[in-house]
């Protein structure tokens, strides 16, 4: 867990997701306790997991319309 990046943000998420790839390992969604036992979403949530992945999407939103999604694909 990081502090606000403001700006840097983008770039910090896409090593992470780049790295997350490589070591086929999901990073986990912080903070999330109470989850509907009707929404059948995997949310990873407050610890890591391994987790096979071929591709990844990221999304960042900074301050000022520093805005940003990419999609990673592991090389084969």
């Amino acid at each position: 867990m990081t502090g606000h990046l403001l700006g840097g943000a983008g770039g910090l998420e896409s090593v992470v997701t780049v790295l997350a790839l490589h070591h086929q390992k999901c990073p986990p969604t912080i903070n999330i306790f109470d989850q509907d036992p009707q929404c059948d979403l995997d949310y990873c949530a407050n610890t890591a997991r391994d987790m096979k992945m071929d591709v990844a999407i990221k999304n960042n939103f900074g301050f000022g319309g520093t805005n940003g999604s990419l999609v990673f694909k592991r090389a084969p």
